[in-house]
């Protein structure tokens, strides 16, 4: 990982192996190992250095591998109020923790984000907390706030730049990154 690395983003793509967080292997058709290990190590090393880091899809899900946590291989059949049909639109409330730093930083406490996946954050890895759940219950957002600025969204805020709550979330980790800069 380069020294001069001021925040870091992990975004969505391929099932994360599931050996990685023990579960069984049955999905693993179109896992990347080597991204895994990358992607991994680049988390590890923005942790122990204190750098800005936000995770979409994947990389959410990746976040809370690192701290330990595990996750659904398949949500699929466990839904009961939300679809399962993937749509890049804006079309899934989820509703954000109270005095979370998500909600400090999108100033909101309900979003209507997409919803491109079909695996989620099951147990929460260690100094991890959920920050948004969708109404089947299922984590949409986690952070790790005495790390500093770490969040982890299940939904694709790149595909919503039209939203002033989503272009916030990464107006928020470009300051991250500045301050951490200084």
């Amino acid at each position: 990982m380069p020294a001069n690395i001021d925040g870091l983003v992990i975004g969505g793509g391929d099932d994360i192996a599931s050996d990685l967080y023990a579960a069984s292997p049955v999905f693993d058709r179109s896992a990347d190992r080597e991204r895994d290990a990358f992607e991994l190590a680049a988390i590890k090393s923005a942790l122990e250095r204190g750098r800005p880091l936000l995770g979409i899809c994947r990389g959410a899900q990746l976040i809370n591998v690192c701290g330990g946590g595990t996750l659904y291989e398949s949500i699929s059949a466990m839904r009961r109020h939300t679809s399962n049909r993937a749509n890049p639109l804006a079309c899934k409330p989820v509703a954000l923790k109270k005095h979370s730093h998500l909600s400090a930083v999108t100033a909101r406490t309900r979003l209507r984000v997409n919803s491109l996946h079909h695996q989620a954050v099951h147990q929460l890895g260690q100094g991890l907390s959920a920050s948004a759940r969708d109404a089947d219950g299922f984590v949409q957002a986690i952070e790790a706030r005495a790390r500093g600025f770490v969040i982890g969204v299940q939904w694709h805020p790149e595909y919503l730049f039209y939203r002033p709550a989503q272009r916030r979330l990464f107006r928020a980790l470009v300051a991250a990154a500045i301050d951490h800069r200084s």
